[in-house]
């Protein structure tokens, strides 16, 4: 067998956690299909998976090769519909945070549906740091600096970042005019899984980005639960304004050192090969591309 079809042989037993099954469906014995999976593991000099009496299951490695065996039938497989001029298909992976999305892609989403139909989009959202090809992410949309990344890395914009407190937590504290004030204050920690850290809070002085790590009451991870702990009047945050501007517009939340700007923010579209794309990915990104020049951050 070929490694191609050792590849979707592997696949469907990882699939099926059974060899039986896994044979039945490929239409061969289970013992050939079993030497199948002995070379692979053989080749590659590792183990790939946990067998026992009643079920199989991928190890680590057999999960991380699982993954990428899966990119590459499906590269291949929507390679060759492309050459015969149909429309890519399959799903599509993208991870984004949820309030960016609703904000920014979703009212527009409809448009790339409509141009794709046989594409399947697969929106997941989280405030951690993933793996993008351990997990078969097709693309990311991240906001903030990013780590060094071996991912290729295409620029969507920037989008302005404010400084907020609930006005319970003024009137206890009072609104500082300056940055010097904030030694009277206190923040709420928000601790980044990708820095391993709490974010500062973060000021723009002569060009310059100036960091102030305040005392804090209440660490989060989460950007509800961040907004959340302003409201309680449990410290000052600092978030992008679309998340927040009908906040803002209530008095739930103000605004304060507006003569202080933080930072703005970039956002980026991360995907992991310039070589290896598939053609879905491929419509995404010019798609995304395209619509962050027609409408561009704010």
């Amino acid at each position: 067998m070929d490694k191609l079809n050792a590849m979707s042989a592997f696949i469907h037993v990882v699939e099926q956690q059974s060899f039986t099954k896994a044979a039945h469906i490929l239409g061969i014995p289970r013992s050939t299909l079993t030497d199948v999976i002995k070379q692979l593991e053989s080749q590659l000099n590792t183990r790939l998976l946990f067998r026992t009496t009643r079920q199989v299951k991928p190890t680590h490695e057999g999960h991380i090769y699982y993954e990428r065996c899966k990119y590459i039938l499906s590269y291949i497989h929507e390679s060759d519909h492309d050459f015969l001029h149909a429309k890519p298909q399959g799903i599509l992976r993208i991870e984004v945070h949820g309030i960016f999305a609703s904000h920014f892609i979703l009212p527009h989403i409809h448009q790339f549906l409509k141009e794709f139909p046989q594409i399947q989009l697969q929106l997941s959202e989280s405030d951690r740091y993933v793996n993008v090809i351990k997990e078969g992410i097709d693309c990311v949309i991240r906001v903030g600096q990013l780590n060094n990344s071996d991912l290729i890395v295409r620029h969507l914009g920037q989008i302005k970042q404010v400084t907020l407190a609930s006005p319970q937590y003024l009137q206890e504290y009072g609104t500082p005019s300056n940055v010097d004030q904030l030694n009277a204050h206190f923040m709420v920690g928000f601790y980044s899984t990708a820095r391993q850290k709490n974010l500062p809070l973060e000021f723009l002085h002569n060009h310059e980005v100036e960091a102030y790590d305040l005392p804090i009451k209440i660490q989060v991870n989460g950007a509800h639960t961040y907004t959340a702990a302003a409201k309680q009047s449990l410290g000052i945050i600092q978030v992008p304004h679309y998340a927040l501007a009908s906040e803002i517009q209530n008095g739930s939340l103000c605004e304060i050192l507006t003569n202080i700007p933080a930072p703005s923010l970039p956002v980026s579209l991360l995907y992991p090969s310039k070589t290896l794309v598939s053609p879905r990915q491929q419509v995404f990104i010019a798609w995304i591309l395209q619509l962050f020049k027609d409408h561009p951050l704010y």
